[in-house]
């Protein structure tokens, strides 16, 4: 883990972060409807990347990156039963995937499943500690939720 740590310090920043949220990073980039499916979720084109990770999904239909993006891309077009059956694939796939857990928090949150929510950013602080990503965004969210209602 200390070996890892000094690593990511002495690499380029984003190189560690990327590594951090996909969890099969190499393999990835080397998937022609994934990069398609990235650049899609950029330019918040999400029926193209929707369309994309679905073909990505098929071939590789055991990688809890393309399901956490998948899921990700339906949250944003309001299917949210095809966003939770994604998220839950991407989880079960691997339980300690940080952006799915992410994710699936701000799904709950958009669902007003408060509860739920808070249980994935317990999750993602046993993963990762109070200060990564992953925590702080979703603590946010969970915060402005908590004013909101």
């Amino acid at each position: 883990m200390k070996r890892t740590l000094i690593a990511c310090m002495l690499a380029i920043p984003f190189s560690c972060l990327a590594a951090d949220t996909e969890w099969l990073p190499q393999v990835n980039v080397q998937n022609a409807d994934f990069a398609s499916g990235k650049k899609a979720v950029e330019a918040k084109n999400w029926q193209a990347a929707v369309d994309a990770f679905s073909r990505a999904v098929k071939n590789d239909p055991r990688n809890a990156d393309i399901h956490n993006y998948l899921g990700y891309s339906y949250r944003q077009i309001d299917r949210m039963d095809d966003a939770f059956r994604h998220y839950h694939e991407a989880l079960r796939l691997e339980p300690s995937h940080r952006g799915a857990n992410e994710y699936i928090g701000w799904a709950y949150l958009k669902t007003n499943q408060l509860s739920k929510a808070e249980e994935h950013l317990a999750r993602l602080e046993k993963i990762c500690g109070r200060h990564c990503e992953e925590v702080e965004t979703l603590s946010k969210g969970i915060a402005d939720y908590k004013v909101k209602h």
